[in-house]
């Protein structure tokens, strides 16, 4: 059974905090620029440099993982609060307002020594497929004590990015907000977020979705990752029961919900007419389902609006939606 609760904040997440900056290119120019296609990198403030200039015309939109869950969650009427850190700079306060505007509570304060604020290079290929390079900076500056134990005290869910797994501050500061999240009888949601963060923290990730997740989000390739002995069906056979919620998604075969009672829910994906860009997909699946979770939607309704919501955000450029999701709600 999905929840619906008083509390006053839906969701409260904690995630890098990341401006996108998002250009058309071709296969030539990812293979020419030594990138693998489809996935993500870290890069240093050097690289992204020399990047940049590179790349062609581009269009600068806030971004992050757990942030753009947020803000698709915003958009479909959801109460909710972001913690994490940009420095005290021009991208910074781009990042701030773009979150703040479209409903997000963000009150963390900004850095004012190191790093400059994180930013994120997408080259998007012409089949909607996405290469990611990411200069992480001023995220790495997120501390447990920039974590509001007043804003976890008043979520009915927590939700974290595994794409913040690689520093010691970062990760205490995630952990510290779990711990207090299931103090307060709020539930832990996580996402894998990229094969490369799995094959980074693999033995963590399955230690921490034995014990702390409750919802938790991947593709069929992180879970792969997470699995490489096991074929698709024995993967979704040990995920099963692990937490209270699994859902797994697979692209344009839609995505598989794994109940700990032992149902197992096959949700298509909603069809389009043209992708344009993938950026954002499973973020936008994790806001619609997230949003019928706590309005009292039963998983299969969960899943249908995630799936809504990811094919709305293919459709266009960059990872935050262009008109209210509300009106998927009544679709």
């Amino acid at each position: 059974m999905t929840q619906a609760s008083n509390k006053p904040y839906h969701v409260v997440a904690i995630g890098n905090a990341i401006v996108d900056v998002l250009s058309f290119s071709d296969d030539a120019f990812i293979v020419g620029e030594n990138m693998k296609k489809g996935t993500m990198c870290l890069i240093d403030e050097d690289r992204a440099e020399a990047l940049y200039n590179k790349m062609g015309p581009s269009t600068e939109v806030s971004g992050g993982s757990a942030a753009n869950t947020l803000a698709g969650l915003s958009s479909l009427g959801a109460r909710t609060a972001f913690i994490g850190k940009v420095f005290k700079d021009q991208l910074g306060k781009i990042f701030r307002h773009d979150l703040q505007a479209v409903g997000v509570e963000f009150s963390t304060p900004p850095a004012e020594t190191g790093r400059s604020t994180a930013r994120c290079l997408i080259l998007v290929t012409p089949d909607g497929q996405r290469t990611m390079n990411t200069f992480i900076g001023a995220c790495n500056e997120l501390y447990e004590n920039d974590i509001d134990a007043g804003l976890i005290a008043n979520a009915q869910i927590v939700y974290g990015e595994g794409y913040m797994w690689d520093m010691d501050c970062t990760k205490q500061a995630m952990k510290t907000a779990f711990k207090l999240a299931k103090e307060n009888g709020a539930k832990v949601a996580f996402t894998l977020s990229d094969v490369f963060c799995v094959q980074r923290s693999r033995e963590e990730f399955l230690s921490m979705i034995e014990h702390d997740v409750d919802i938790l989000f991947c593709n069929e390739a992180e879970v792969r990752a997470l699995y490489p002995e096991d074929d698709f069906p024995a993967i979704l056979d040990k995920l099963q029961g692990k937490c209270e919620i699994v859902a797994v998604t697979t692209g344009d075969r839609g995505s598989v919900i794994l109940t700990k009672d032992g149902r197992r829910t096959h949700v298509d994906a909603v069809p389009v007419h043209e992708v344009i860009d993938t950026t954002g997909a499973g973020d936008l699946y994790a806001a619609g389902f997230l949003y019928g979770y706590t309005h009292g939607m039963n998983i299969r309704e969960c899943g249908r609006l995630g799936s809504a919501c990811a094919s709305d955000i293919i459709t266009h450029l960059g990872a935050r939606a262009q008109r209210p999701l509300t009106r998927l709600l009544v679709a």
